[in-house]
């Protein structure tokens, strides 16, 4: 009986169609250069290790053999090439390949030319940052180039673990990943984003068409104000600003809001900001009016309860006058938020100078005064606190020529493609869930091969949405709705 060979491509045919579409290996091996002993190449191991972590099979690249033994490697490759050619050992000098050629700068040329190829469209760039954690030790190596792993804060809530930041630009087209930084485990968002901020002042002035960078709050501090001063940028200012909740409350007392669709409105206003001439909308929307709602009643009703809780203990103290008394009253009101005092009632104590039933000749030595208060629910405040909630403020030095009103908020919403980047990318059945390399260098050669499988699949997964709008069709999800 002739002996049969069952091997198994599912999904890895279309990763690895996406793979020689874009012409990864080839462009790889054209700036890697190939050794002669090699039996495949840098490209084919940097192919390898993006088909193991897209094959969600949750196996670190160090066990990519076993993960082979059962594929059609002819169709993912080409003919001649083993399981056994993508040991740890290939797969640690390729890493260690990528470092030395510099591995932003091979990602940022494969993700141009793969943008190139595609159409996609570049003009609004989203950053962000995130952490990965990590077990070891970690010594610094000699090389001055390669990240430091080490403590600092944690994105992943792990402050007992070493870490690595990692930075990571995409276009609102698609969310495909146009650039990948690694820094130090302690590197702060502000340091990042001056340094990103440095390197594309330079770049948007040398496109022909105008180009944009959108981020977080993170990004909108009075350290980064000279470094964004000459860069069109979009982002959230951040809450805690003192002039964002007057400009809300000034919006809501205008009650001027322009349609931005069913749900969201906008108002537009003008200023001067950390010296830079902006245009903020404030924005609200259905949605988060009902959610204020739930939230303002779930903090009114928690603080109603700490609010009998500090007046038992308030009613239970005495003060050397009424004055005071009140005084004290107020310092302790001032501090709520959905209620103001109600009823009070002032008592006095009177301490005579000698004992016994007093007379009306006796001299008093001193007056003790208690109040006695209850607190009832403030409308106003609620009503304020509502309208806080519901409302959140866009920042843009961008000129309305170029990006009007309307677009402003679509173009924010696209800062989601570098959170989906992040999610897909620390996903449990990704092989990153192993960052299992010792040297700081071969890590940064990993998190380089990480964003290069969510180039690939991005790329992929736009593809199929473009054919699916142009067919017009959808996919059902997993309870069978399209």
């Amino acid at each position: 009986m002739e002996n049969l060979r069952v091997e198994r491509l599912d999904h890895l045919g279309v990763i690895s169609g996406v793979i020689k579409d874009l012409g990864l290996i080839e462009k790889i091996d054209t700036r890697i250069v190939r050794d002669d002993r090699e039996e495949i190449t840098t490209g084919e191991a940097v192919a390898g290790m993006i088909l193991n972590g897209l094959g969600f099979s949750q196996r670190p690249p160090s066990l990519t053999p076993q993960f082979f033994v059962n594929k059609p490697l002819e169709r993912l490759f080409r003919p001649g090439v083993c399981a056994d050619h993508f040991n740890r050992f290939k797969l640690g000098r390729s890493l260690d390949k990528i470092f030395t050629y510099g591995c932003d700068t091979l990602f940022s040329e494969l993700s141009l030319a793969a943008c190139q190829q595609e159409g996609v469209d570049r003009r609004f760039r989203h950053v962000d940052t995130t952490t990965f954690s990590l077990h070891g030790d970690y010594v610094p190596e000699s090389d001055e180039q390669a990240i430091l792993i080490t403590h600092g804060y944690s994105k992943d809530h792990r402050p007992d673990l070493k870490q690595t930041v990692l930075e990571l630009m995409t276009a609102q087209d698609g969310g495909i990943p146009l650039v990948s930084q690694s820094w130090d485990g302690n590197a702060s968002d502000n340091a990042i984003f001056q340094e990103r901020v440095k390197a594309l002042i330079g770049e948007f002035k040398a496109t022909p068409t105008p180009t944009f960078m959108v981020a977080d709050s993170k990004l909108y501090t009075e350290k980064n104000a000279p470094f964004l001063a000459g860069l069109p940028f979009l982002t959230r200012i951040p809450e805690s600003l003192q002039v964002v909740q007057q400009v809300i409350r000034q919006s809501w007392d205008w009650n001027q809001w322009q349609p931005q669709d069913e749900n969201y409105r906008f108002q537009r206003i003008e200023l001067g900001h950390y010296g830079i001439e902006q245009r903020w909308l404030v924005i609200t929307s259905r949605s988060g009016w009902q959610q204020a709602e739930e939230a303002v009643t779930k903090a009114q009703e928690k603080e109603q309860k700490a609010i009998q809780k500090q007046l038992y203990h308030f009613q239970a103290q005495r003060f050397s006058s009424e004055k005071k008394a009140h005084a004290s009253l107020d310092r302790l009101a001032r501090k709520w938020k959905y209620h103001q005092v109600n009823q009070i009632t002032a008592t006095s104590h009177i301490h005579y100078a000698c004992k016994g039933r007093p007379t009306p000749d006796t001299p008093i030595k001193s007056i003790d005064w208690q109040l006695q208060v209850t607190a009832a629910p403030d409308a106003d405040k609620r009503l304020t606190q509502k309208q806080r909630k519901a409302s959140f403020v866009l920042g843009t030095n961008i000129e309305a020529k170029e990006v009007a009103d309307e677009q402003l908020l679509p173009s924010y919403k696209g800062q989601g493609t570098a959170e989906r980047g992040f999610r897909f990318l620390k996903e449990p059945v990704f092989f990153t869930s192993s960052l299992f390399v010792k040297k700081p260098s071969r890590i940064q050669g990993l998190l380089m091969v990480m964003t290069l499988a969510l180039l690939v699949y991005s790329i992929a997964q736009r593809r199929m949405r473009q054919e699916l709008t142009r067919q017009e069709e959808t996919l059902p999800n997993q309870i069978s709705l399209p």
